[in-house]
């Protein structure tokens, strides 16, 4: 069974619009493509009609790795997130303990996280340390170089 993947709604509403924009557009443009270097001739030693035909096979195979998130995809009630604790759908003020900077993430779900937009995966290892935890907690995180980063949760947002 496909591992469940946690959407909010704009997630869901995001994943959507790209199955339906490569499902129309980009096939469209790939298909002219084929169909352009078909005209070149004896497609047996047409490279332009090779790349076109391994596009084509990337952009499908892309398509139905997208839908199956789709299949498998648990939209997250964004009415029932709590402020109490952290958990997907949480927007969570952290304060690093040691440069005294505030920073602010979103907890998605790893289908749309996106760590430039603060949208961090709730399998990721800051997300993971904070899933579950309350108000003025301060949990470790660990670093890819070894040591650990001490965060303090400030405020917890729906």
């Amino acid at each position: 069974m496909p591992k469940e993947v946690l959407l909010t709604q704009q997630g869901l509403d995001d994943l959507k619009a790209k199955i339906e924009d490569l499902s129309t557009r980009r096939r469209e443009e790939v298909a002219e493509r084929i169909k352009e270097a078909r005209a070149f001739g004896d497609i047996s030693e047409n490279s332009e009609y090779d790349d076109a035909k391994n596009e084509q096979a990337m952009l499908e195979k892309q398509i139905m790795e997208l839908e199956d998130k789709l299949r498998s995809a648990r939209l997250i009630d964004e009415s029932d997130v709590s402020t109490d604790v952290v958990g997907v759908g949480s927007t969570v003020h952290v304060k690093d303990q040691s440069t005294e900077k505030s920073v602010k993430y979103r907890i998605v779900g790893s289908a749309e996280a996106n760590p430039s937009e603060a949208k961090l995966s709730n399998d990721s290892p800051v997300g993971k340390a904070l899933m579950g935890k309350k108000r003025n907690e301060i949990v470790s995180v660990p670093l890819p170089r070894g040591g650990t980063r001490e965060l303090k949760i400030t405020k917890i947002e729906a």
